[in-house]
């Protein structure tokens, strides 16, 4: 059964496919450059797409999306630093609720 609820609807373990399509959405990567994304794959400063700019897009749809809310003094270059950390950041923050 396939359901139509939006992300944040959507249950926590589900956190990376919405960081990939997330990351898809917003830096326009293509879906095979996405899949290959792992725990230590670069992002800040590695993809030639995620610059300063793509990171206020980015930052706003996570939190659309998976309807959590990121402070300022939250965001920091190691967050944004591998796939991994990002991933582990945004799990975390759904499991705050």
């Amino acid at each position: 059964m396939t359901t139509n609820l939006p992300a944040s609807v959507t249950q926590p373990d589900d956190t990376d496919a919405i960081l990939r399509a997330i990351l898809r959405d917003v830096l326009g990567l293509s879906d095979e450059r996405v899949a290959e994304l792992d725990a230590d794959s670069g992002l800040f400063g590695h993809i030639p797409e995620f610059d300063s700019m793509a990171v206020a897009g980015l930052l706003t749809e996570v939190e659309d999306r998976c309807d959590i809310l990121i402070e300022d003094d939250e965001v920091d270059g190691d967050m944004l630093e591998t796939y991994g950390a990002l991933l582990a950041f945004v799990s975390a923050k759904r499991a705050e609720g």
